[in-house]
């Protein structure tokens, strides 16, 4: 039996700073949460290799920085992605509202 080609997918995490984009990858890659706020600075990049039934999958999980200034790097990022995840803090109404930017800017990337 010839096993499916690897499927790789790239995942973009979008959203203000401090919302939660980084614990959300640690959690997922290595099933852990740190306290300790730590902001990502540009763009961080983590693989995982998943086995499914059928096949392998490869997920690239691109961790961007919430801050103003790094937000110029995101657009070259959203445009080849699979899917863009848009985080908020539920304690944080303001980084709710803002959600809508993050769409519009997947959208102008992307198209709806």
């Amino acid at each position: 039996a010839s096993l499916a080609p690897l499927a790789k997918y790239k995942l973009v995490f979008l959203g203000d700073q401090s919302v939660g984009k980084t614990s959300i990858i640690t959690r997922f890659m290595y099933d852990n949460f740190d306290r300790h706020y730590q902001a990502t600075i540009g763009i961080d990049f983590l693989s995982k290799t998943m086995y499914l039934e059928d096949r392998t999958v490869r997920l690239q999980l691109w961790d961007t920085a919430g801050q103003e200034r790094f937000r110029s790097l995101i657009p070259s990022y959203i445009r080849d992605s699979s899917v863009a995840v848009v985080v908020y803090d539920v304690t944080n109404r303001a980084s709710f509202m803002n959600t809508t930017k993050w769409v519009e800017d997947v959208r102008a990337e992307r198209g709806s």
